[in-house]
């Protein structure tokens, strides 16, 4: 079990000559810090919101990782199993834009035939995005009393990365797909996450996450092993119950559609993927390979009084990412 601060001010994340601002370590129930990061070299910066309908699953990134802007649009078609996709890599991160905090200003990016703009809002976020054969305009408020789980992560001193995951969004829209209007509403949510860091060179990790009826389970390993901090969280109508513990990952590295399971104290997560997507990038410096698996959990999580929620039925992925960068 780790023992985690919760921030309830401001704080910024790095001190003024770029070191990680060691009073900005813990954890949040809204997004608190300022990601002041400076320097060139390292500094990692994305957005990425995953959207789940009864019929599809949509992400989209825009992300600069300095060598470069690495931004996607993805689309499955949950009933034939079909994905769209447009992938862009632009060289120096050029045209990218991500604001210093979550929540608010603007984030946006293009290349390689797609754009994505994010605007983001006291009461909530629009985005819009298009690739080939693409568009999304889609709104996601923000409940009242709505929370996220927000931490930061401390490598040491010069390597350490803030995330805010967000679950659980309500969405509404329209995803324009080969020329074919779906609307989005009812039975859809949105997963938001937020990173701004400077990272290790090589790092992999493993993320959970899905939601549906009032709850919802956010699960992550690897990359935060042995720091003293997890990014590990229950979502109850809106509300967080922080899971302080490092779990344990089990999956199939040569099956990825196995079940995985997920486990420790206060988590018992199976998770049953119904579609694998692969992403492979291989550019000499950078490089990247994630699989990650969309699917259904069941099993059980405890809230902070010892109550035990079910996760049976909860839509989402489950992913292993391994990174040089």
């Amino acid at each position: 079990m780790t023992h985690e601060p919760e921030l309830t001010a401001p704080v910024e994340l790095c001190l003024p000559d770029g070191r990680l601002n060691r009073a900005a370590v813990g954890w949040t129930r809204r997004p608190l810090h300022t990601a002041n990061l400076r320097g060139w070299g390292r500094a990692k910066r994305w957005e990425y919101w995953g959207i789940v309908t009864p019929e599809h699953i949509i992400g989209l990134v825009a992300s600069s990782i300095d060598y470069a802007g690495v931004h996607g649009v993805y689309v499955l078609d949950r009933a034939t199993g079909r994905e769209t996709s447009t992938d862009a890599v632009v060289p120096l991160a050029r045209g990218v834009v991500m604001p210093p905090r979550s929540g608010e200003g603007a984030a946006s990016a293009r290349g390689g035939g797609l754009s994505i703009d994010i605007t983001q809002r006291p009461d909530g976020t629009t985005i819009h995005a298009t690739a080939r054969d693409v568009r999304l305009d889609v709104e996601i408020p923000l409940p009242p009393g709505h929370e996220s789980l927000g931490v930061v992560v401390p490598w040491g001193d010069q390597r350490f990365q803030y995330t805010v995951k967000d679950l659980g969004r309500p969405v509404t829209g329209t995803l324009v797909l080969h020329g074919r209007t779906h609307e989005i509403g009812p039975g859809a949510f949105a997963v938001l996450d937020h990173g701004r860091g400077k990272w290790p060179y090589s790092i992999t990790w493993n993320w959970a996450a899905g939601a549906g009826g009032g709850r919802a389970i956010q699960l992550g390993g690897k990359w935060t092993d042995g720091t003293g901090v997890t990014e590990n969280g229950l979502f109850v109508d809106g509300r967080l119950h922080k899971i302080g513990e490092e779990l344990r990952w089990d999956y199939d590295r040569s099956d990825w559609l196995r079940p995985w399971r997920i486990s420790g104290e206060r988590v018992q997560a199976q998770f049953h993927p119904f579609h694998e997507k692969v992403a492979k990038t291989n550019l000499a410096v950078v490089a990247n390979e994630t699989h990650q698996c969309f699917g259904t959990f069941d099993g059980w999580a405890l809230t902070d009084d010892g109550d035990r929620v079910s996760l049976d039925g909860l839509v989402g992925w489950a992913e292993e990412a391994r990174n040089r960068w």
